[in-house]
């Protein structure tokens, strides 16, 4: 369309779908000036718009539910409840960052107001129902997705592939949803997939979060659709118990192999969950510094991640003066078999991940702009300082990692689970 929007035709069964109130709200929308942020009310409202619909309509398919077999398990209501909370503070976020008065934002509100209501109302109803619209909301999020993928377009070398030239620009960041524990107050942590998954775990995701930079446990999903619905197949707790304290600290771990790579608390080391076995192991990175953490928080000292070519880590030393220093990591010695020095000091940076075997480094430009600024290629021995600005969904972010096997970087951001689809440079 007009400006780029991705339009996704949605079945929903037993549902009239309010078409005249989504296109009155699509014309006011385009109303503000700022296109950029359209991407992200889009997105959002039509997620409420499906929802408003679907509970609207409750009340009509009641009977029928009913008299058919049970066969969806029971959700509390409170947890919409304080979903609808989130995305009225969401929408109160965005109003005042784009500094707006305009109609669709109040159309917004009432619409919430509405859903509250029509929610307060069926919990005496029928419990069974608000799953179906559950299931209903994450089949519209998966479609969402794949819509936006398929507009994007975006990689263009085949996964696993390095015939390209690096990164040439990266996507708008694409909100997936709030975190699993539904609470904006968990800050710090990540989400992802498996950089390097077992056999059948191909479809897995994983979240861990915390209100600060502790690490205490990592939940996995079986797939996207689980991830949603935050229905965790398993739980890891990094236990405290005898002698041993198994908790992490810093909050740029990876996922690989099944193996939970992290910042180990006492000592400051290298961390390794085994998730299969649930072993834990870790290893003192020599000369390694617990003084040097990234601009946005405190303990982030050693970064994790993982590309084509393996395992990486990055940190500092009281050598290096505070510079970053890329370490690889031998993954059947658990050790860092190479080092490689560069220019920058990592306070400076915000975060850093790494393709086909060259660290891209990240820094802030303003509250809406991040700015990939250094490259190091240890395939040649060359930095570059570079600029490849990409937008934020919001200002302040813990995890950034990219994953070699859908090629897509993924952000935990003011506890919202983001991803970014990355477009390479052709050779």
């Amino acid at each position: 369309g007009e400006f780029g929007q991705c339009v996704c035709n949605v079945f929903l069964p037993d549902t009239s779908f309010p078409a005249d109130r989504v296109e009155h709200m699509q014309t006011t929308s385009n109303q503000l000036s700022v296109k950029v942020k359209l991407q992200i009310i889009k997105v959002y409202y039509v997620q409420l718009e499906v929802l408003l619909g679907n509970l609207s309509n409750l009340t009509t398919r009641v009977e029928s539910l009913e008299s058919g077999p049970d066969k969806y398990i029971k959700l509390e209501f409170e947890l919409l409840r304080i979903e609808l909370r989130e995305f009225e503070a969401l929408v109160t976020q965005l109003k005042a960052s784009l500094n707006s008065s305009s109609p669709a934002f109040e159309s917004l509100y009432i619409e919430i107001r509405n859903m509250s209501l029509i929610v307060d109302q069926l919990e005496s109803y029928d419990r069974s129902n608000l799953e179906v619209i559950r299931i209903e909301f994450a089949k519209l999020q998966r479609k969402l997705e794949k819509c936006q993928d398929d507009k994007d377009d975006f990689s263009n070398a085949g996964i696993g592939s390095c015939k390209h030239g690096g990164i040439l620009r990266i996507g708008k960041p694409v909100v997936s949803q709030l975190n699993a524990d539904l609470s904006a107050g968990y800050k710090y942590g990540g989400w992802g997939k498996d950089s390097k998954p077992l056999p059948g775990s191909e479809n897995m995701y994983w979240y861990s979060g915390s209100t600060d930079t502790l690490v205490s446990r990592i939940t996995q999903y079986s797939d996207y659709y689980n991830l949603i619905m935050r229905q965790g197949f398993k739980t890891h707790q990094l236990y405290v118990q005898y002698n041993y304290d198994w908790r992490g600290t810093g909050n740029n771990y990876i996922v690989r192999e099944n193996n939970l790579y992290y910042q180990f608390r006492s000592p400051f080391a290298m961390g390794k969950l085994n998730m299969t076995s649930v072993k834990v192991d870790y290893k003192v990175i020599p000369m390694a510094s617990a003084q040097f953490s990234y601009h946005y928080s405190a303990n982030q000292n050693l970064d994790f991640a993982a590309d084509e070519s393996g395992l990486w880590v990055t940190y500092a030393t009281e050598e290096s003066k505070g510079k970053l220093v890329l370490g690889k990591i031998n993954e059947v010695s658990f050790e860092v078999e190479e080092v490689w020095q560069t220019s920058i000091y990592k306070q400076s940076v915000t975060n850093a991940f790494m393709i086909c075997g060259v660290l891209y480094a990240t820094r802030s430009v303003d509250t809406q702009t991040e700015e990939i600024f250094y490259t190091f290629d240890t395939n040649k021995n060359e930095e570059s300082h570079v600029s490849i600005p990409f937008e934020k969904f919001q200002d302040f972010y813990m995890y950034l990692d990219y994953n070699p096997t859908d090629q897509r970087l993924y952000m935990f951001n003011n506890g919202y689970y983001v991803y970014y689809n990355v477009k390479f440079k052709v050779t």
